[in-house]
């Protein structure tokens, strides 16, 4: 099998991802391939054979993630079992996984407010038998779409259920091991860290070193992340050859070991450190691959670098089968691939730093597909910041982060490196980056990847780099044209197709409905609602981040024209400014009585959004669909009562929008509109027993009757006797707390009611 390794490692891979998309494309793919191998005789039937072997195992190996038995509520336990973590400690909580003993669940704990004086503290690390107290419960499962699942990435490690601690009394825990006294070393050093040096030092040191990014600060991480610059923020290969390289320098160089007790020495640092810098995927994978070059240079078997990577990944996955879906061990060895299958072309370049720049190009170009199943949408520039800003984090940052850690016991030395390392840095990197961010970020948000287009991604990349290391460079500009089309066509797919929808998001206790019309002609919401701080009662940002953000690149809008804000209420309108923030919104449309407060007014100048109020009687026309406005007619000097209200057609059905008018509002409605009915009612109010009059639903008479509420809210909403009302006048029911986002599928002709499962 020498030189033919990575025959089976792909074959493995094509069976964990047909695990994962639950799709035999990627099969398909690989026999394709294997077939046309062997008929030009370029590989023979042992390769093949132990490739197919090996898809199967993966494809038997791997688990697929699906929901398991919930529990009904947070139920008390006592459980006896084992940390299987390290354990995570902060300033606002501890947790780490708990197996169970007698059925081998896994079980994320959370304690809140730890007390690190606690007697029963220092006893709690990985290894430890324990015997825990707390209320046991299902993790938050994502109810809309693209919204982070909680529930499958715990799923995802193998863990099923979370379980909460009151009192640090409540874990009783006794043992050890040494790989727990590993992860105890590792939280004083980082400790030792942030209390010798500068908090932003500190930060980018225990990031690098010991793969602790919680120090980082939060708007740095979401810069990186919208620059296709998170990879940096993780340990990865090149700080293993750093490692290897100081390691190398001290024992051999300054004659304190012969290179060959040096070599194994380094067999037996290397899974310590790997440890230290928090058993990272990459980390894995490259102290992995230095140990195996060395094993087989001990027993004199030459094989490939390709080979290496090869079984390295074969190995980590049959070592934890969950590591497949890890995002740090995708990137990695994706990456790691990519520089492989392009060493040719690297190693045509003489320069060291152009080397780098394409090692970054074809980094980029490689993990594009992974950026967008995550995040649904990638930025095109970020390609050529990363040109740039790898060989500053290969050639400046990390050797600096080093000589730092080495240094860090001599003060005079240690606070002159610490003022230069920060200065430079923001001068470098930081305030350019964020300069350019203000002015120059236009990411393409492309919705999701579908599995064809993956593969057809990836066919055309790996055909582009073989044509470029044979010189063929027009067949590879052609395949890099291509390639650029794939991805446009992620683009301009709404606009090819011919549904529209509605969905009323789950936010909890707050309205927010987007919708788009078909062949992406429009986008249109109706309010957007936040959380707020009981302190102030001011909006917070969480809704926007956890929920609305990630279904508009979801659904790969990235602009909308129009908002209708029914009315002030934070639940209602608090997540405009946000959206005003990050996206080009052509128009606000709100009542002529809307009491606009500073900040939104700012925020709308600043941008240049128009501003439309609007009062009953009056018709806005969107792309082509008219919405009407039902009310108020006058102030009524209340918030709720001075809700817009709205009626469009979408799917052929007639659609009422009512923000959180009372009854009397209805009344006026029905003395107004007598003859008014609807098929599709967004119930006023999320179903308050202060709205919904029984006139109103009996000349209305919908069909379908929208409600937006919160699981178990302190209002008591939706009432029941509306409830009873809807139910009695044969109005089917669909509310978020019940069925998580409420989806409208339609054409011209008409559509479909779907709740939203992940």
């Amino acid at each position: 099998m020498k030189g033919y390794w990575h025959f089976p490692a792909f074959a493995g891979l094509c069976g964990a991802i047909t695990v994962i998309f639950d799709s035999f494309i990627f099969f398909i793919v690989l026999l394709f391939w294997l077939v046309i191998l062997y008929k030009t005789k370029r590989l023979g039937k042992i390769p093949i054979i132990f490739s197919l072997a090996t898809f199967l195992l993966f494809f038997l190996y791997i688990p697929q993630i699906k929901p398991h038995t919930s529990v009904n509520s947070q139920e008390k336990m006592i459980l006896t079992g084992e940390i299987v973590s390290h354990v995570q400690p902060s300033e606002t909580f501890l947790q780490f996984d708990f197996q169970e003993s007698k059925t081998k669940s896994i079980l994320k704990v959370l304690y809140y407010s730890p007390d690190s004086n606690h007697q029963n503290y220092s006893s709690i690390q990985l290894g430890a038998s324990c015997q825990i107290e707390g209320e046991v419960g299902d993790p938050e499962e994502s109810t809309n779409p693209g919204q982070f699942n909680y529930r499958k990435y715990l799923a995802a490690s193998g863990i099923d259920y979370e379980m909460e601690i009151d009192s640090i009394d409540d874990i009783a825990c006794h043992g050890k091991t040494t790989q727990g006294l590993l992860y105890t070393l590792r939280e004083n050093i980082i400790h030792y860290i942030s209390t010798t040096y500068s908090e932003e030092t500190s930060a980018w040191i225990n990031a690098l070193i010991l793969g602790d990014d919680s120090q980082i600060n939060e708007n740095t991480i979401e810069l990186f992340q919208r620059w296709g610059l998170s990879h940096l923020l993780a340990i990865s290969g090149s700080n293993i050859g750093l490692v290897v390289i100081l390691f190398y320098f001290i024992t051999v160089k300054l004659n304190l070991f012969t290179k060959e007790k040096a070599q194994y020495l380094l067999m037996v640092f290397l899974p310590i450190y790997a440890i230290l810098a928090g058993g990272e995927p990459s980390v894995l994978r490259a102290s992995l691959m230095v140990l195996l070059l060395l094993l087989m240079q001990k027993i004199k078997l030459n094989l490939s670098v390709t080979d290496v990577i090869s079984v390295a990944f074969l190995i980590l996955i049959v070592l934890d089968k969950y590591i497949i879906y890890q995002v740090g061990f995708q990137l990695s060895f994706i990456v790691t691939f990519g520089i492989i299958i392009s060493g040719k072309w690297l190693l045509e370049e003489s320069s060291l730093f152009f080397q780098m720049l394409k090692i970054s190009f074809i980094s980029q170009l490689i993990i594009i597909p992974l950026q967008i199943i995550y995040f649904f949408n990638f930025n095109p520039l970020s390609i050529i910041i990363n040109v740039f800003v790898v060989p500053y984090f290969s050639f400046f940052v990390m050797p600096f982060m080093f000589i730092l850690l080495v240094l860090s016991p001599i003060a005079i030395v240690r606070d002159l490196l610490d003022t230069l390392y920060a200065t430079l840095h923001d001068i470098l990197l930081l305030t350019p980056l964020e300069y350019i961010d203000q002015f120059a970020y236009f990411p393409w948000v492309t919705g999701v990847f579908p599995p064809l287009l993956i593969v057809i991604y990836y066919v055309l990349l790996i055909a582009m780099m073989m044509r470029i290391q044979k010189n063929k460079h027009w067949k590879a500009f052609i395949h890099g044209l291509m390639l650029v089309v794939v991805l446009f066509l992620l683009v301009i797919r709404p606009f090819l197709s011919p549904f529209g929808t509605v969905t009323m998001l789950d936010i909890g206790q707050g309205d927010a409905i987007v919708i788009e019309f078909p062949y992406r002609m429009g986008v249109v919401i109706v309010d957007a609602g936040a959380n707020f701080t009981f302190e102030n009662l001011e909006p917070t940002d969480s809704n926007y981040k956890r929920i609305l953000r990630p279904f508009l690149q979801y659904q790969g809008i990235n602009k909308i024209d129009a908002v209708f804000v029914s009315h002030e209420d934070v639940d209602h309108a608090g997540s405009v400014n946000y959206i005003l923030k990050d996206y080009e919104v052509k128009q606000i449309i709100v009542s002529k009585y809307y009491n606009f407060e500073g900040k939104l007014l700012g925020d709308l100048e600043n941008k240049g959004t128009g501003i439309l109020q609007v009062e009953a009687g009056q018709s806005i026309e969107i792309n082509g669909t008219m919405f009407n406005i039902l009310s108020p007619w006058v102030d009524k000097k209340s918030s709720n009562e001075n809700s817009l209200v709205l009626l469009t057609e979408l799917g052929n059905m007639s659609w009422l929008f009512t923000g959180d008018i009372h009854q009397d509002n209805e009344k006026e409605i029905l003395q107004r509109y007598p003859n008014l009915t609807v098929d599709v009612l967004k119930v006023a109010h999320h179903g308050s027993n202060t709205s919904t009059d029984p006139v109103f639903i009996n000349q209305t008479n919908p069909s379908f009757a929208l409600i937006s509420v919160g699981r178990e809210n302190r209002y008591g909403h939706p009432s029941l006797e509306v409830i009873e009302l809807l139910k009695e006048e044969k109005t089917t029911i669909m509310r978020t707390d019940q069925n998580g986002a409420i989806i409208y599928r339609y054409t011209e002709k008409g559509g479909t009611f779907y709740p939203y499962k992940p």
